[in-house]
């Protein structure tokens, strides 16, 4: 695999050079700016979007980079959109690479193409949801990064089908879910971290969500990242993607799902099966972990290493990063896919 390290400014300054677009290229200027101007400007934006019917949906995404380039798809978690990569994206961009950052369903602009289908946030749906994308772009191998929804989205398509996959960074981990182990109680603080699970349960919980989804968020962001400094345009900025028609139901089912307290789709049980027994994951991995991760995670990597059965990394970035690792740490986040890209796992 060809050498890939993260581009000068000089590199930044070419962008155009890879066909981004001009929006692009002042995101990618905004991206490597010193943090004290970064901070007088207005939250930068990926502009225009694109979209393509893929599977069930017709899908919004941001590309960036060269056509021809290898291909990275960023999968952001909840209550998230793209714009946890809008500062990582240009930096993977002006190295030569192809950026594909979809809204997951529920978020954004992604809308399902028929009113019959079931608004469900199965883990298994959701995979297959980035594979039809893939088909639909014509893409046949990509490298995957992701956190949180979107990290067990790209672990479960690195292990069901690792031939779409060149590579993989995944924040906390192996996050496959296996629905008859979570049903084994944890201890009191261990559940805790989980309450909004359980308000989701409920349908006074679901109310609530309806009603104050972006406050909910807002406190999520701030429990699950303590020391992330975010501003309210930063927040707003993602926040207006939870106004998807779709979303609350897709949150929703998710976490019911679970809990198996919402049944999925038949179509989807043959691959729940074989996810439940926590296949491994045989791509060259990296896993990310920030030091201030307030979101429930395994503490170290021994709950999950034996998962990860090819070239494997660890490593925790300090300095008080929390769970939306690539939003917060945007050049360590981008440079994990690189070195997964030049074979430095």
């Amino acid at each position: 695999m060809p050498h890939l390290s993260l581009p000068s400014r000089r590199l930044f300054l070419g962008t155009a050079a890879f066909g981004l677009t001009a929006a692009a290229t002042e995101l990618a200027l905004a991206a490597s700016a010193p943090e004290a101007v970064r901070a007088e400007r207005a939250p930068a934006s990926f502009g225009p979007l694109r979209q393509i019917d893929a599977g069930l949906l017709n899908v919004g995404y941001a590309e960036l980079g060269p056509a021809d380039g290898r291909v990275v798809i960023l999968l952001h978690g909840w209550p998230y959109d793209i714009h946890s990569f809008v500062d990582v994206a240009p930096r993977l961009a002006a190295a030569g690479l192809r950026v594909i950052a979809p809204h997951l369903r529920g978020h954004g602009s992604t809308r399902f193409l028929s009113s019959a289908t079931l608004r469900n946030g199965q883990q298994g749906a959701v995979a297959l949801d980035i594979v039809a994308l893939m088909d639909a772009l014509k893409i046949r191998q990509a490298l995957f990064a992701a956190f949180d929804w979107g990290a067990r989205t790209a672990d479960i398509i690195a292990a069901m089908w690792p031939e779409r996959v060149e590579g993989l960074v995944s924040v906390s981990g192996y996050l496959i879910n296996n629905r008859e182990a979570i049903k084994a109680p944890l201890p009191p603080a261990g559940e805790y971290t989980w309450w909004y699970q359980f308000y989701f349960a409920t349908e006074h919980g679901k109310a609530g969500y309806e009603k104050y989804r972006h406050d909910f968020a807002k406190l999520i962001w701030k429990t699950a990242s303590p020391r992330w400094d975010f501003s309210d345009a930063e927040f707003d900025r993602s926040a207006a993607s939870f106004d998807n028609p779709d979303h609350v139901d897709v949150v929703i089912h998710n976490y019911r799902w679970r809990q198996s307290l919402a049944e999925g789709e038949p179509r989807y049980d043959e691959l729940e099966r074989q996810l439940a027994a926590g296949p491994a994951i045989t791509v060259p991995t990296i896993v990310l972990e920030g030091d201030a991760n307030g979101a429930p995670h395994a503490t170290g990597d021994a709950a999950f290493r034996k998962k990860f059965t090819g070239p494997y990394g660890y490593r925790v970035i300090t300095g008080g990063v929390g769970h939306n690792l690539p939003q917060e740490a945007p050049r360590e986040f981008a440079q994990a896919v690189l070195d997964v890209a030049g074979g430095r796992v």
